[in-house]
């Protein structure tokens, strides 16, 4: 009888574990669009960067594959989240800045073609705000009044940006003393601001909006007063793909590419 508890254990506790693994890799591959068994010469380009530029990254790539047949498979969010994968398999890696590519290329030496640089769309900098807008903020200088909770991103492509845009009116004293709190990505910043409404306001992209329409509404700055950076990309030294690669890069640059990448929030 003991025997037959024991063995009954040991077959729940293995059938257990089997599930929890089978779920855990269920978890992971929803985090990216990589085959699970994929080889780095398979013909697929693989495309990693952060979150921002997703939207029209995505939408050009599908776009691309249709007119070519070449799969192209991007993966995007924080950096800590892809970076051991694309040291093995990376064909292309973009930035949400420039200074980002530029960091990005300082922390790990040799794994970017420098001469391959190229610059794609710029995109404005403009304020998130609650849907109906309740605070009525409309400009930099609303930022500054009491009461107003702002949310921070120190990082990802959005690091000194409200500074920039706050220093040329003599305002960084009065927003920088209503920011909440400060986050290093993106991805913290909107799990933040759907799960705490007492936020009211998020100096950012214009293009974020695109993304969370159902949540935001955006207060666009004077001409004269945005701020505009660039989203760059380039080649890994160690693609298997270089010629397709490369023909995906410069699909990006066409007129078709750009409408989409306008259509998402860019210049």
């Amino acid at each position: 009888m003991k025997k037959n508890l024991l063995l009954g254990a040991i077959f729940l506790l293995l059938f257990t574990a089997a599930g929890f693994s089978v779920y855990a890799n269920i978890e992971d591959s929803s985090k990216s669009q990589l085959p699970a068994n994929s080889a780095k010469n398979d013909g697929v380009i693989r495309v990693y960067g952060p979150g921002g530029p997703l939207g029209p990254m995505k939408e050009a790539a599908e776009k691309f594959t249709a007119e070519t047949g070449i799969k192209v498979f991007v993966t995007a969010g924080p950096e800590s989240n892809w970076i051991n994968q694309a040291k093995q398999d990376a064909d292309i890696v973009y930035g949400g800045s420039e200074y980002m590519l530029r960091s990005f290329m300082l922390s790990n030496p040799e794994m970017i073609n420098e001469k391959s640089l190229t610059e794609l769309y710029p995109r404005a900098a403009g304020i998130l705000v609650r849907k109906g807008n309740p605070k009525n903020i409309q400009s930099l200088e609303d930022l500054t009044k009491s009461g107003v909770k702002i949310i921070d991103v120190n990082g990802a492509g959005q690091l000194g940006l409200w500074e920039d845009l706050a220093g040329r009116k003599g305002l960084i004293g009065g927003i920088s003393q209503n920011i909440d709190i400060s986050v290093k990505s993106s991805a913290e910043a909107i799990e933040i601001w759907k799960s705490n409404s007492k936020h009211d306001a998020w100096i950012t992209y214009e293009s974020w909006h695109h993304r969370l329409t159902d949540v935001t509404d955006l207060v666009e700055l004077p001409e004269a007063e945005k701020l505009y950076r660039g989203t760059p990309i380039a080649l890994t030294t160690s693609t298997d793909n270089k010629k397709e690669a490369q023909q995906f890069i410069d699909y990006l640059k066409t007129d078709a590419s750009h409408q989409v990448f306008q259509k998402w929030g860019w210049k």
